[in-house]
């Protein structure tokens, strides 16, 4: 019993949400529980999905096509032209136009980074490439997770569901998708990231490949310098700054590039802001992971619980993957259509790691809201 309570308390000092005042537990637990019923049964579009066409593609028989998305057919077909020795800027714009994709703004033409390293390195090439990047980043997370995490049990539990994130970056289906080589660069960079020991470079050369994919990483970007800034970590905040005030430089290029190759009767694409609320945060979140096989009742409530998990870590990686994926969890409420489901990408490798905490912190909760008098808090690390 004796062995059981020193657990116990250990496991309650790691998590941020221990020793609330009890007014305040019983209201967080009231709003998880909220939005825990409303995930089960809010309703949201389920847009077609590659995830899911890749799910029945393992079905199909050898003499059967497996259905393909119309995005990854198109993104295919850029690399294969680039591997042609054709130039990005000369047939993009044509391309998208004629294939029905809009291509004004200059944000609905991808940035060519993927496409290159598509055509270079070759269906052999990027399956190495996938397989290298999830090794590494099961690599960096094992230590990681080990460096923060006293529980040996919630250390193991989290590994295996970050296991379940990053799968997906391993199927040839994905490959040429934006967004998934980005989410997985994303969550290694976060797994490098050891400001307290002076190592950041790797954590800001990882990032840099995957804003360099992808636009919609520079959110990570900036959440890193103000991170930085707070610290007062002077030098590490203006490096982190100099790669977005480089990547904007690069993308007023792109912009450019595409602008030279648009009419004035090129259609504006459909705007972003969708304002979708919950139902847009969460099927970005199911639809891009293995959430996608679990009933819609079952998935939903999963990520709220991943996200109050994160919430509660007290590591620096839960600290920052807490903001990072609240922010992004707010993006989506308001952003992205619901044929923008792949966004979820982004995040997906590394969000359901948060799960392995929500037990815990849930724990702490209810002690919390049970107790009565006035509460003592555990010491900030």
């Amino acid at each position: 019993m004796g062995i059981d309570c020193e657990r116990t308390d250990r496991l309650t000092a790691a998590s941020r949400l221990a020793g609330l005042p009890p007014l305040a537990a019983r209201a967080i637990l009231a709003l998880i529980a909220a939005l825990i019923l409303a995930a089960a049964f809010v309703p949201f579009k389920e847009a077609h999905s590659p995830a899911g066409a890749a799910s029945r593609a393992g079905n199909a028989t050898a003499s059967t096509k497996p259905a393909r998305d119309a995005d990854l057919e198109f993104y295919e077909a850029v690399a294969d032209r680039i591997a042609a020795r054709e130039r990005y800027y000369d047939f993009i714009v044509p391309a998208q136009r004629a294939a029905g994709y809009p291509v004004n703004p200059g944000f609905a033409v991808r940035l060519p980074t993927l496409a290159y390293l598509s055509a270079w390195l070759g269906s052999t090439g990027l399956l190495a490439a996938a397989i290298a990047l999830t090794g590494a980043c099961a690599f960096a997370w094992w230590r990681r997770l080990g460096e923060e995490v006293a529980d040996p049990g919630v250390r193991r539990i989290a590994f295996a569901l970050l296991l379940v994130g990053l799968s997906l970056g391993l199927n040839r289906h994905f490959f040429p998708l934006h967004e998934f080589w980005a989410g997985m660069l994303l969550a290694l960079s976060l797994a490098l990231h050891r400001p307290d020991r002076g190592r950041w470079g790797a954590a800001l050369a990882v990032a840099a490949l995957a804003l360099a994919i992808r636009e919609l990483a520079l959110p990570f970007v900036i959440l890193m310098a103000a991170m930085a800034a707070w610290r007062r970590d002077w030098r590490e905040a203006a490096a982190w700054g100099a790669l977005v005030a480089i990547f904007v430089a690069g993308l007023a290029v792109h912009f450019q590039l595409v602008a030279a190759s648009t009419t004035p009767a090129d259609p504006r694409s459909a705007s972003w802001i969708a304002l979708g609320g919950l139902p847009g945060w969460l099927s970005k979140i199911v639809l891009t992971t293995n959430l996608r096989l679990l009933p819609q009742w079952i998935a939903a409530p999963v990520v709220v619980l991943a996200m109050v998990g994160w919430t509660s870590w007290r590591g620096r990686a839960g600290a920052t993957g807490a903001l990072l994926f609240g922010g992004y969890a707010v993006a989506f409420m308001i952003a992205g259509r619901p044929e923008n489901y792949y966004w979820g990408a982004l995040v997906g490798p590394a969000f359901l790691a948060g799960l392995a905490f929500a037990p815990e912190a849930l724990g702490a909760l209810w002690r919390s809201a049970a107790r009565k008098g006035p509460t003592k808090r555990p010491a900030l690390s």
